[in-house]
């Protein structure tokens, strides 16, 4: 069989791809992966024409939409004028998309770094920091993710750091202001108290950075309390810390925002971007930083650049899918929309007993599934599965719904293009799975 002149089955893409590949965060034995062959829109299909409703935006990165053709359009311009430069030169699009960057991040931020990815631009930043402070410590939190490279590994709270331990020195762990559903979450100045103790135990003069995803994303989608970003930034400010803003999954209007930090007007120092910022057409990544960073480096050498870095198609599809946000105004859309899906998700909170909780900011959401209403006892342990959300997971497949379901959640990230009538379509699904909770329920 050719594997490059002939049209392959579902089956032959699986069994080849599971043969030749490894495939990430698996036990390879377990690996049971949809195959794909095209995509439009909020869906995607099977070589054999099953349609999905994509309501994970893939990897909370297909922000726009599949298959918009002003992008591949874009794309296929820039591979006919310049496929490649090294990040050593100038060209249009980095200058252009620079530019734009820019005009829509918060206050002065308005130089960037460009990356292949989430991950790198969260280990550049801690590299910012701590060449530009000359300290040494990163504070992170438990309920966080920050990307599968060494560096982000370790800023990573949650079980994918244990593998990789002990990781890169240097990283302290401070409260995250949610302690899950089963516990009564502190006050946010009672986190910002005890906050401010570990930074003063740790020394800071020590610490060069503390990095948040000001919404947490695979770790629950915790939105912080109004007050819990600012009392952050005035930490950092009476420390001399920066704050770097990890919004890799959370900005370019993920939220019903350009960029999470928005909704609470702060100004980070360093901010991660990715995923969104080209929606996952072509690989880029940015650290966008404020100026009095940047000029640091008029003079002192920043150590940091791989050879993709300011890839020219990453930078033109970035260009054209920020155009797509604005002429779509699909960051309008997302809030919208997410007035709609916090409705459809407090109703299923209403009619199932075995969802706990729900929570969502813009078109980024979740639903947490439990045996007990009165002991909030989860559907599935911490970092495990149980039969239950095994069979929702497949039930959702079988009817031609795509998100994920992680530990005793699942959630509904659908792409910023989705219409009210799409939006029902994928509740409907959902609605039929919960009865499979529901059973369960003591």
């Amino acid at each position: 069989m050719s594997t490059t002149t002939e049209t392959l089955s579902g089956e032959e893409i699986v069994d080849l791809c599971r043969r030749h590949t490894l495939y990430e965060w698996s036990a390879q034995s377990a690996v049971d992966p949809i195959p794909v062959a095209r995509a439009k829109g909020i869906y995607f299909w099977t070589p054999e024409g099953k349609r999905f409703i994509d309501f994970n935006s893939q990897l909370m990165c297909v922000n726009i939409g599949h298959g918009d053709e002003r992008v591949i359009r874009a794309i296929q311009e820039q591979t006919a004028t310049l496929t490649y430069a090294n990040p050593f030169m100038a060209t249009d699009v980095r200058a252009r998309l620079a530019v734009k960057l820019a005009e829509i991040t918060p206050g002065d931020i308005d130089v960037f770094f460009f990356t292949n990815g989430g991950a790198e631009a969260n280990e550049n930043a801690i590299r910012i920091a701590r060449l530009f402070t000359g300290r040494h410590k990163i504070a992170a939190r438990y309920r966080s993710y920050h990307g599968g490279t060494a560096g982000a590994l370790t800023l990573t709270g949650d079980p994918r750091r244990w593998a990789a331990e002990p990781g890169i020195p240097g990283v302290i762990r401070i409260p995250d202001f949610y302690h899950g559903i089963q516990k009564d979450a502190d006050t946010t100045e009672e986190v910002l108290a005890r906050t401010e103790e570990i930074l003063e135990l740790e020394g800071p003069k020590t610490v060069a950075a503390i990095i948040v995803e000001p919404v947490t994303g695979t770790n629950g989608i915790l939105v912080p309390p109004d007050g819990y970003m600012q009392g952050l930034r005035a930490l950092c400010d009476k420390y001399g810390i920066l704050l770097i803003a990890d919004e890799v999954m959370s900005g370019f209007g993920r939220t019903g925002a350009w960029f999470s930090v928005d909704h609470w007007k702060v100004v980070p120092d360093l901010m991660s971007m990715a995923k969104g910022l080209t929606s996952a057409y072509v690989q880029l990544g940015a650290v966008g930083m404020r100026r009095h960073l940047a000029d640091h480096f008029q003079k002192n050498v920043f150590f940091g650049g791989l050879t993709y870095n300011s890839h020219p198609l990453g930078c033109a599809a970035a260009l054209a899918t920020i155009a797509v946000y604005e002429e779509d105004h699909l960051i309008e859309n997302a809030r919208s929309m997410g007035a709609v899906m916090r409705d459809l998700l407090e109703d299923l909170k209403q009619r199932h007993p075995s969802v706990g909780a729900v929570r969502s900011i813009g078109l980024f959401g979740i639903v947490e599934v439990v045996r007990n209403r009165e002991t909030l006892e989860p559907m599935a342990p911490f970092n495990g599965t149980s039969p239950e959300m095994q069979a929702l997971g497949k039930f959702f497949r079988a009817e031609g719904l795509y998100t994920f379901v992680r530990w005793n959640t699942f959630f509904t990230n659908p792409p910023l293009c989705i219409t009210e009538s799409e939006m029902r379509e994928a509740f409907a699904i959902i609605d039929r799975a919960l009865e499979i909770t529901d059973q369960a329920v003591s």
